[in-house]
């Protein structure tokens, strides 16, 4: 018979072994973890946010927390990158294509508890067209009667555009042209609603960077509300109980946090401190593979990642320039040895099968060509070429690409390049103010078509940031905006892309794909091929 100990003796045995073994046995909860029980999203983001306004945002991590806050007619399904309803239950389309009329849900609001009526949606449409906003995705209403015309004062009457409010449910808006992809259009940031009298509260409603978008301030329509903003730290959303879908809405709330570096980034993700992660550092692509495959997504993207060069600036302003510089990339070897396979080399600029279309147009690696077209500009091995700036986003893709690049136009063309890094803010806006000699860029479609890669390069356009135009050019995509044939469509677009591509304002680098870690935790997280994800459609769960 075993001895058995008094009872307090076992209760002191058991506490001092409770004490020797807590180091080492008792697991610490993570930010990760607690996020698991209480249905908190934490969600690296990749950048501090410019704004909140989702008709005057440009950055794609900027779009990413609009998509949580508001909310458009429709919304992009992540399997297909079509329309699907969202604040419209439905719509119809005129026979001719030039009408749409989309039913509003009953009983729809705005997070303050106050209703969303069919005049809010038109109210908001007349505000990113209004000159005075300047908003750069204005061109993505165009399609709109008389929309071009009202963004460059050319008309005046809001009444005149096509957009129509006959009662509170029902929206109407008659087009220029048929525009089969309108209700995908709906689904961006610029189309969505925002609540004008809350925003006529901090400023006029034409005006850009007022504290409407503050916490405490800040009236969406999406699936959740703003409820914290710590400048470079984290912004907080919690459910919005007044989303007209709210029941099925699972998660409590999402953090973004806005950390540029990613190494940083995957560390607070191994750490517990975040369930996705914004993108992954190339170095540790590899170690994922082999060892944790199951925390690694590469999504298909549509994205390109180029450089911009400023056509307004010698000796960039000369196409023979941009040709060589073009031209001396070794994009293969890029691909390969500096994206670890992770990215396809771009030697056209719209991404491959983009809807079926594939442009024929080809910017070739041929470093003898590059140094002819040099010595053809007046400089004979680089010589009396200046040295030149290039812009690069203050992240690792950005730095290794660009360091391959500066070496392979020192070795091939002789020419030295002087590389500055700057966070998102200000390389957006040194690009739109044509505060650059040379700038990486990368560009995400809004909808799966040609024409939202190639439209923006039209002379004048607000999203061109080249400072290059070209007459011949924009006829073909205005062309191609009449041309209700699909295939003669796309024929206009290959010419374009070719004028695009010999005139040289961007080079084309690589094809983009979404590379980062998601915790197994989360669900209804599915692939995207535009980047846009329905949060509503996401849970955590052990």
């Amino acid at each position: 018979m075993r001895f058995r100990p008094p009872l307090p003796a076992l209760l002191l045995s058991a506490f001092a072994l409770s004490l020797f073994l807590a180091p080492g046995c008792a697991r610490r909860e993570t930010v990760a973890d607690a996020g698991v029980r209480a249905q908190i999203l934490h969600v690296g983001n990749g950048a501090e946010p410019q704004n909140l306004d989702p008709q005057t945002i440009t950055a794609f991590t900027d779009q990413c927390i609009a998509l949580a806050l508001f909310e458009g007619l429709c919304a992009l399904d992540e399997k297909s990158s079509s329309a699907v309803p969202a604040a419209a239950e439905r719509w119809e389309v005129s026979p001719d294509g030039l009408t749409y009329t989309f039913h509003l849900r009953p009983n729809l609001q705005w997070s303050d508890g106050e209703p969303l009526t069919a005049a809010d949606f038109v109210q908001s449409w007349r505000r990113i067209l209004s000159p005075a906003l300047g908003a750069e995705y204005a061109y993505l209403l165009f399609p709109v009667k008389n929309a071009a015309a009202f963004n460059a004062g050319q008309l005046t009457d809001a009444s005149a555009l096509g957009f129509a409010a006959p009662d509170a449910r029902t929206v109407v808006i008659t087009l220029e042209r048929p525009t089969p992809y309108l209700p995908a259009l709906t689904a961006q940031p610029p189309w969505f609603p925002i609540n004008p009298r809350v925003v006529a509260r901090f400023g006029a409603l034409d005006q850009r960077g007022t504290a409407w978008t503050r916490p405490g301030n800040l009236v969406g329509n999406g699936p959740f509300v703003l409820t914290e903003w710590t400048p470079n730290a984290r912004l907080v959303t919690a459910k919005n109980p007044r989303y007209w879908d709210a029941a099925n809405v699972r998660l409590n709330g999402i953090v973004f946090y806005p950390t540029e570096n990613m190494d940083v980034d995957e560390r607070n993700f191994r750490a517990g401190q975040e369930h996705l992660s914004y993108e992954l550092p190339l170095a540790k692509v590899d170690t994922y593979r082999r060892d944790d495959p199951a925390k690694l997504r590469l999504d298909p993207f549509l994205e390109t990642f180029f450089l911009r060069f400023n056509g307004t600036r010698p000796p960039l302003d000369r196409p023979q320039v941009r040709a060589a510089l073009a031209r001396a990339i070794d994009r293969d070897s890029i691909a390969r040895n500096v994206l670890r396979g992770t990215r396809l080399p771009a030697h056209h600029y719209t991404p491959p099968d983009c809807a079926g279309y594939t442009a024929r147009a080809r910017v070739p690696d041929d470093f003898a060509a590059a140094r002819q077209l040099l010595a053809a500009a007046g400089y004979p091995g680089g010589k009396g070429f200046p040295t030149l700036e290039v812009q690069l986003r203050n992240d690792e893709i950005h730095a290794k690409v660009l360091e391959a690049i500066q070496q392979m136009w020192k070795r091939e063309l002789g020419i030295t390049v002087t590389l500055a890094p700057v966070e998102q803010k200000i390389w957006v806006q040194n690009q739109q103010t044509l505060n650059y000699a040379v700038s990486t860029a990368r560009w995400v479609g809004d909808f799966v078509d040609p024409v939202t890669f190639l439209d923006m390069f039209v002379g004048g356009g607000s999203n061109n940031w080249t400072g290059w135009a070209n007459p011949a050019y924009d006829r073909l995509i205005a062309a191609a905006a009449v041309t209700p044939d699909p295939h003669a469509r796309y024929e206009i677009f290959q010419q374009a892309e070719a004028l695009l591509l010999a005139d040289g304002p961007v080079a084309p680098v690589f094809f983009g794909v979404r590379s980062y870690l998601i915790d197994p935790r989360v669900h209804g997280w599915e692939p995207a091929l535009l980047g846009f994800h329905q949060y509503k459609k996401v849970w955590l769960a052990p």
